[in-house]
């Protein structure tokens, strides 16, 4: 179905409308930010908790025989329920932007194999082995159930596909340090294996266990259940403990800056996005938009939520990329700001403490841009800071309007 409209500028756009497979894809993506998406993954998450509870009292074997006989519905609840929603993923796969060059049975078939396919058919076993004729007994079974329901709490955790792409993006650093891992732990291995075998064969008699030995002590673990007693053996100890350290701290930097390289391109193309949205931005250009997107941050606020305070210091104004705010004015008065519009920027301008508060009405997503990242683009861009003085100038004389309206 396709409907005849306008944009904000004027020109005539057809949209088409989504189909109901396009629907309950948005509404099972795992980044999807909408509410109904939101309710979907709180569900989930609590469906999961309840399985998880339900398999760890089922490894108690103290518990009563009618309690273990609820908790083994409550199993096959949740297992029938990861099957449903199994079936549902593999039906909306052919909807994921990257399979679009695929027919649907591949896009369904490269969804089976791929990480989030795997965990959702590991978590449905249960219902095979159910249907093989296996019963839900012991704390074996149990254990086992858990350890595969736990992997589907990691799809919630954005940061771990983010972890993959450090992982992708550092692999030649991380790799060095996993050679020099190697180096250490080998050569410390065989120095312990000559200067302790004499005295503990048990212990390093063979490099094997040596290394059992090198690697305890290269992690900084220490357990403790193997300790060198020759003076060459402690040596070799103490060196490898510091140079333990040194490799910790190295692997820590490559990860840690991977991390923070990869959640500032995150945060860039998301700005951007919601950049773009705002009307005022949009007109600016490119190399324009570019340098405004570094300044201005991202904040998302559901309903009903106070953004600013009458009183406060006017230290930002904040550009609404999403959803709508309503204006609470002094004389008791208020007005509604939807997409597009911005506000704070009369308390920012006069540098002034601000003289409304500000709410949420719905979900919004704000774009705050504080003062002295406002005077530093206005200074080389006055199309931007002409467009908020001017905005700035009608509010004013508005807010006098009602003000002398008031008295009258």
């Amino acid at each position: 179905m396709q409907f005849a409209g306008q944009d904000a500028y004027g020109r005539s756009v057809t949209a088409t409308a989504p189909t109901f497979r396009a629907r309950l894809y948005a509404l099972l993506r795992y980044s999807d930010p909408t509410p109904g998406a939101r309710q979907v993954r709180v569900a989930h998450l609590i469906v999961l908790g309840i399985g998880l509870f339900a398999v760890i009292l089922l490894s108690v074997d103290e518990l009563d025989g009618q309690i273990r006989h609820v908790l083994r519905i409550v199993i096959w609840t949740v297992t029938f329920l990861f099957l449903i929603e199994y079936l549902a993923r593999l039906w909306v796969a052919p909807e994921a932007p990257h399979y679009d060059q695929d027919s649907e049975t591949g896009a369904r078939l490269r969804w089976a194999v791929s990480i989030q396919g795997l965990i959702g058919l590991l978590a449905i076993l249960p219902a095979f082995m159910f249907f093989g004729g296996y019963g839900i007994t012991g704390s074996d079974a149990a254990s086992v159930f858990c350890i595969l329901w736990i992997m589907k709490v990691g799809l919630h955790a954005p940061a771990f596909s983010t972890l993959f792409r450090v992982m992708s993006n550092e692999r030649a650093p991380i790799a060095s340090v996993l050679i020099l891992f190697a180096i250490l732990l080998m050569m410390a291995a065989t120095a312990a294996h000559i200067f302790e075998r004499v005295r503990q064969p048990e212990q390093f008699g063979s490099l094997p266990n040596a290394m059992w030995w090198a690697v305890v002590t290269l992690t900084t673990t220490g357990y403790g259940d193997v300790v060198p007693l020759t003076l060459g053996g402690r040596l070799v100890g103490s060196l490898l403990m510091i140079s333990g350290i040194a490799v910790l701290a190295l692997m820590t930097g490559v990860l840690a800056t991977g991390f923070a390289q990869e959640e500032r391109r995150r945060e860039y193309l998301r700005v951007w996005e919601q950049v773009a949205r705002v009307p005022l931005f949009a007109s600016l250009g490119v190399v324009t938009l570019s340098e405004i997107v570094g300044k201005l941050r991202t904040r998302y606020y559901p309903a009903r939520i106070t953004v600013v305070r009458r009183g406060d210091a006017g230290d930002s104004m904040f550009f609404i990329s999403s959803g709508e705010v309503e204006v609470r004015l002094p004389n008791g008065g208020s007005v509604r700001l939807g997409e597009g519009a911005f506000f704070g920027e009369m308390a920012l301008l006069e540098r002034q403490p601000r003289t409304a508060s500000v709410a949420t009405t719905k979900p919004t997503t704000l774009l705050v841009l504080y003062a002295s990242d406002f005077y530093e683009i206005a200074s080389h861009i006055p199309k931007l800071a002409e467009a908020v003085e001017v905005e700035a100038k009608r509010r004013r004389e508005e807010n006098l309007e009602r003000q002398t309206a008031g008295r009258r």
